[in-house]
């Protein structure tokens, strides 16, 4: 039993197939970010006041890092994906919704990037 309306077939438009995976990685990294963001705010908040020198004594710790590291691809990823479907969703013109999912690949590019250079500096005491 075929589903498709007669215009589907004729244009060979349908299902990208690419939902599921879509939606499940939306939720593995949203699950994801709860115990990342706790723990990160908890490092955070029990170090405010911390000197630069104390600061950088804790991002120099490995644990500390990966978490950080971790934490920021994971919402990185999560942010990427979710304004992904918005763009896809509401964005009516197609060279517009093609502008904005390509500007939002480079964001989230650029901004793990910055991310992770941050960590890095850290870690090294910089």
């Amino acid at each position: 039993m075929d589903f498709r309306t007669s215009y589907s077939r004729v244009t060979g438009l349908g299902s990208a197939k690419q939902g599921t995976r879509h939606f499940w990685r939306q939720r593995v990294t949203a699950v994801a970010n709860v115990p990342l963001v706790l723990v990160f705010g908890f490092v955070i908040l029990t170090n405010l006041g911390a000197s630069r020198t104390e600061m950088l004594a804790l991002f120099a710790n490995p644990f500390v890092a990966a978490l950080t590291i971790l934490m920021l691809l994971s919402a990185i990823f999560h942010m990427w994906l979710g304004l992904q479907v918005i763009v896809e969703d509401y964005v009516q013109a197609e060279v517009v919704k093609l502008v904005l999912l390509v500007f939002n690949g480079f964001f989230a590019v650029s901004v793990g990037a910055v991310g992770l250079v941050a960590v890095l500096k850290l870690m090294t005491g910089g």
